[in-house]
């Protein structure tokens, strides 16, 4: 087929796929004459599979070289069947030995010798996969293929594996590797594939691109090539489909020496961009680092790994090429030649290289002398017609082991990801700081206004008490006074007696007056102290005037809660209205509910697989017909007795969805009833209420079925039955399933009734029973979570029982399932139903000594001494104060906190 327009894999005017043939087992290795192995220059970086250093700004590494015998194909078995192979391989001593003649072979040693019966896997193990996990930690890598034409460069290098996957090739090995160790989220991969034919370098993604430019970093001599199609890699088979379209339009031709002989270079580059957070260890003056301080910097690691399939060496001669194919295997053997004196030159460290002389040197430029890890493996064949050409290539791969690269990793600091997170930081704070400074505004604000309030108030009231004192004061002055005038005027007559007694009386009248100045000066020195008394009163009501006018943070304190309780009180008043409404309407449902439900076992007899009411039940039936609105426990009872419970449980397995629907709500209401209940669970309706849940998704069946078995569950007989068929089991898938609240409340009213008795701690915990019951707060609604409070006070007040008769002497299960920070939470909840069963669980669950450290640690501590003084319920007050002065680990802590109880 001639070359020009050929491409591979195309159409009329392509060739087709290259398949080079897979090596196999049966080639036995001949011995001959051992001679001593040339020197190899050896390199620190130790084997193939060794891993590079990462300290420092690069380290050695030598090219690494293996080489792989293809097994004799169809023509060689035919030709060369009367002479021995030209190679002999010792893969254990890693050497090979090329016959010169039947008495002398030369002996070469690599790095890894395969033989013709080495799998696609134990190739890429110990060629390429040092190389791809060497990208993977941010170095540059290359792995090559050299040889002569038809030795199997392109199956080893890009096998697909359609048809047999242990025959893929080191280039989907190599992705698949790569792709399992990135992150989608983090990193990146791309790929670019290229041919390099008649030295043009063209795209194999983009035909149309067919002539792309090489651009040169001056400073580092970097080689890239930004016009070709780059394309981003998420899975393996897109890459796979990208290799397909690739090996479509690479160039091959027929030759003598393979049909499919590649007509050009082909060249895979993935690019993997990895980003990482490098933990910088700061130091201390003496080099050792510091425990404080250690700041993180993301950085980007940018690594390229050039899979290249080259073109095979061939002689015209031996080829057969002439016209266009003799000028592209010119093309093919000058860039090859141009790569083995660049080789020549590295190996011998000459201090011209002649790189520019050929663009594949150009574009390996990293790959040899530079700074990539590099693997080659080099494929000969077994026939002694081409010992000249496996020749050349042994001492090619012999050179190349000679090459020193200087590996370094490619890695820059992520500004932009940096950026990007700072900013994502500085936003939340600076949204998180405006709603703290309006909520802090608008509460001082509030406390200003309250604050006046007080304030004015409190003028008010000490101006009136200030004026009532000084009215007080003002009227017993003057009550003093007119008594003292009254003395004066009864003292007057006496001045006027007679002479005749005046020398004895006189005495006796100076005594008397003497006695009542006496008396007078007392009654001022009261009036006096009064006065002062009136005085320091009237200057201690302004200083009791001056500090209510400041803000009283206790008083607001207390009228806050007075408002929340109001409010608390108010809303409570509305919901219990708005439940009257809904028990009304639900009475007339009811009613209308037993009267449809009597006409359906009137007509249900043929249609239900029921057999007909006997003459009996016709008097209920008429009965029933003239009954106008009465009240609704009299017609369920009158149901129950005259068409019959099993009738009615006759009905939960009737196709008619309606008449289900309205059996199981009868049986939800006659198992309210305490009288109905053992006969229910006699006559096998619990069990049938089990199956219920078990077998039905109609939403409005479970949610009455559970209600009927949480009216059940009130009996305790019947709670060790329900425990005995499943129920626990049954009612936590129900709970896991469900998100009707009605349902929901339902399921979790049954499992609160549950969690009542002592003897089913342990298995409702086993069973699922305490995690359903937990789990179902997720639905929020206050008719639920009431239940939930109930459940959870029930289950602690049980554990607390136990604790005290020292029949358990463990932490509490609760607080083992997590469910303590829910109840702190909900411990001061505005919903009283709520609100209650949590404070009575708290007071249950401290009550066990082991609880105590726990529960401090978990913020309970405030919350019990918060219900001891402001609950509404004096018995759970009483219960929280006894809790806390018992304890002594409370006491401890409220004596640490300085808390005066």
């Amino acid at each position: 087929m001639a070359s020009n327009g050929a491409y591979r894999n195309g159409g009329s005017q392509r060739g087709s796929f290259k398949a080079d043939r897979p090596p196999h087992a049966g080639s036995n290795l001949r011995t001959s004459s051992f001679k001593a192995r040339p020197s190899i220059r050896r390199s620190t970086s130790g084997s193939f599979g060794s891993n590079a250093n990462k300290d420092g700004d690069g380290v050695p590494g030598r090219v690494r070289v293996a080489v792989r015998l293809r097994p004799r194909n169809g023509e060689e078995q035919v030709a060369d069947a009367d002479f021995a192979d030209c190679v002999e391989l010792q893969p254990e001593l890693k050497r090979l030995k090329l016959r010169k003649n039947n008495w002398d072979s030369d002996t070469y040693e690599f790095d890894e010798v395969l033989t013709e019966s080495a799998s696609q896997k134990r190739v890429y193990e110990v060629v390429a996969k040092p190389v791809v996990e060497s990208v993977l930690e941010g170095y540059n890598g290359t792995v090559m293929a050299y040889g002569q034409t038809g030795t199997g460069k392109t199956f080893t290098l890009g096998r697909l594996g359609d048809e047999d996957t242990a025959n893929r090739g080191i280039m989907v090995r190599a992705m698949e590797d790569i792709l399992s160790d990135v992150s989608p989220e983090t990193d990146a991969v791309s790929v670019s594939y290229l041919q390099l034919y008649m030295e043009t370098l063209q795209d194999l993604l983009d035909p149309a691109n067919d002539n792309i430019p090489f651009v040169e970093d001056p400073k580092t001599g970097d080689v890239s090539v930004p016009g070709a199609t780059v394309v981003e890699i998420r899975n393996q088979s897109s890459f796979l489909e990208l290799l397909r379209l690739g090996e479509a339009h690479r160039f091959a031709a027929n030759t003598k020496l393979n049909t499919e002989s590649s007509r050009s270079h082909a060249i895979l580059m993935v690019h993997v961009k990895r980003s990482i957070v490098r933990e910088d260890v700061l130091s201390g003056e003496e080099g050792e680092p510091l425990e404080l301080g250690r700041p993180f910097r993301p950085v980007i690691r940018k690594s390229k790994l050039v899979v290249v399939d080259l073109a095979g060496s061939e002689r015209i001669h031996k080829s057969g090429s002439e016209g266009h194919l003799l000028d592209e295997a010119k093309s093919i053997n000058l860039s090859l030649s141009a790569l083995g004196k660049c080789i020549n030159a590295l190996a011998e460290n000459s201090a011209h290289v002649p790189i520019r002389d050929s663009k594949l040197t150009r574009l390996l430029r990293d790959s040899f002398g530079g700074s990539a890890r590099t693997s080659l493996i080099v494929t000969i064949g077994p026939s002694p017609r081409h010992r000249g050409e496996t020749s050349s290539t042994i001492l090619f791969g012999q050179r190349a082991m000679k090459v020193e690269n200087m590996l370094k990793i490619k890695e820059e600091f992520d500004y932009k990801s940096l950026s990007r997170k700072l900013e994502v930081q500085v936003d939340k704070l600076i949204a998180e700081n405006e709603r703290q400074q309006k909520a802090f505004e608008d509460e001082i604000e509030k406390i200003h206004l309250e604050a006046q309030n007080r304030i004015s108030e409190a003028e008010r009231n000490f101006a009136d008490a200030l004026e009532k004192e000084s009215k007080k004061c003002q009227l017993d002055y003057m009550e003093t006074v007119k008594k003292l005038e009254e003395k004066l005027v009864l003292n007057q007559p006496k001045i006027h007696n007679d002479d005749s007694i005046c020398g004895k009386s006189s005495g006796q009248e100076g005594f008397v007056s003497a006695a009542e100045e006496v008396e007078v000066k007392k009654m001022l020195e009261n009036e006096v102290n009064l006065r002062k008394v009136a005085e320091e009163e009237v200057n201690r009501l302004r200083h009791q005037l001056e500090l209510y006018g400041q803000p009283n943070v206790g008083e607001e304190s207390d009228i806050v809660k007075l408002t929340k309780v109001l409010e608390d009180e108010a809303r409570q008043k509305k919901k219990l209205e708005e439940e009257v409404i809904i028990l009304q309407s639900q009475l007339l449902q009811l009613t209308l509910e037993a009267e449809q439900m009597r006409k359906c076992l009137d007509r249900g007899g043929a249609d239900n697989g029921f057999p007909a009411y006997d003459t009996p039940m016709s008097p209920f039936r008429h009965s029933q017909l003239k009954e106008t609105k009465s009240s609704h426990k009299p017609q369920v009872a009158t149901l129950f007795e005259q068409v019959g419970l099993q009738k009615i449980l006759s009905l939960l397995d009737s196709e008619d969805a309606n008449a289900r629907i309205h059996a199981v709500k009868v049986l939800a209401n006659l198992a309210a009833e305490e009288s109905n209940q053992k006969r229910i669970v006699e006559a096998g309706g619990l069990i049938s209420l089990l199956m219920l849940l078990r077998s039905y998704e109609d939403e409005t069946v479970r949610r009455v079925a559970a209600g009927a078995i949480a009216n059940l569950a009130m009996n305790e007989a019947n709670q060790e039955r329900i425990m005995a068929e499943g129920g626990i089991s049954l009612l936590s898938l129900t709970a896991n399933a469900a998100e009707d609240p009605q349902t929901l409340r339902m399921v979790a009213g049954a499992i609160a009734n549950l969690c009542g008795n002592e003897k089913l701690q342990s298995k409702l915990r086993s069973e699922g029973g305490l995690k359903a019951l937990l789990g179902m707060v997720r639905c929020g609604h206050p008719d639920v979570l009431s239940q939930v409070a109930r459940g959870v006070a029930n289950f602690a007040k049980c554990e607390s029982r136990a604790a005290s008769h020292e029949m358990n002497n463990g932490r509490s299960l609760l607080i083992e399932d997590g469910a303590l920070p829910w109840i702190i939470q909900n411990a001061n909840n505005e919903v009283a139903p709520i609100r209650r069963h949590i404070e009575l669980a708290l007071c249950h669950i401290a009550q066990h000594e082991i609880n105590a450290k726990e529960m401090i640690r978990g913020g309970a501590l405030w919350e019990l001494i918060r219900i001891s003084r402001d609950c509404s319920r004096e018995d759970i007050r009483n219960l929280a104060r006894r809790t806390l002065t018992s304890s002594p680990v409370f006491r401890s802590e409220m004596r640490r906190l300085r808390i005066e109880f």
